[in-house]
């Protein structure tokens, strides 16, 4: 039965939300650490009262620290035109937990601010018991997710750069040695497999050799 504050659009976007997460998912959620950055007002206490009954650890605190508590798993930060100007420079790290944020305004100011601090999602305020849990379930899918693309992104990363690596040490091979790419190759290959190291390492180390002896030429 839908409470009376609880918009019908907001109801079926709440079900979609948690039909995506596993129940496995949910059910780490009564174990996360969740730190609050907001005032202590009506809203800060709702929302408090919300996460609880869920049955996560809630660590509030305002003004804000200068970081989340060590070991939170997620994190609350109220963005209001007086609050707005506080400084949330954890938010950068790579490392940051995912980061919802509480709003009243929907202006250029507020979504630059919520943008700005890396929100993974929002809570309207004022709060109500309806939309904490989505929002919860929408941020850590959603930082899992990011998280997990960065990943495949620095190994295709890698990749990339070992192959420049080898094509370099290709190029010095062939221009000291005369010999032709795959023979190159071949070569690096095997002082690779003789040494049990990577590829990669065999290119590094024979670029590194022919920087050192262009210094003296």
């Amino acid at each position: 039965m839908r409470s009376d504050d609880e918009p019908m659009g907001e109801s079926a976007r709440a079900r979609q939300t948690l039909a995506r997460a596993s129940p496995q998912g949910l059910r780490d959620l009564r174990s996360l650490h969740v730190c609050v950055f907001h005032p202590h007002d009506r809203d800060g206490a709702l929302l408090t009262q919300q996460i609880q009954r869920i049955g996560c650890q809630v660590h509030t605190f305002w003004p804000p620290l200068a970081e989340p508590v060590p070991g939170s798993d997620l994190v609350f930060v109220g963005l209001y035109p007086d609050t707005i100007g506080h400084d949330f420079a954890w938010c950068d790290s790579e490392d940051a937990p995912p980061v919802i944020a509480v709003v009243n305004y929907e202006n250029p100011t507020m979504m630059d601010a919520v943008l700005r601090i890396g929100a993974k999602a929002v809570v309207a305020s004022p709060v109500r018991s309806f939309g904490v849990l989505s929002a919860m379930v929408l941020a850590r899918q959603i930082s899992a997710d990011l998280k997990r693309l960065k990943k495949r992104v620095n190994r295709l990363e890698e990749r990339v750069e070992g192959a420049r690596k080898i094509a370099e040490a290709q190029e010095i091979l062939g221009r000291q040695r005369g010999l032709s790419r795959l023979d190159a190759y071949k070569a690096i290959r095997e002082q690779a497999m003789g040494k049990r190291v990577s590829v990669e390492e065999i290119a590094s180390a024979i670029i590194m050799a022919d920087q050192v002896l262009s210094l003296g030429r």
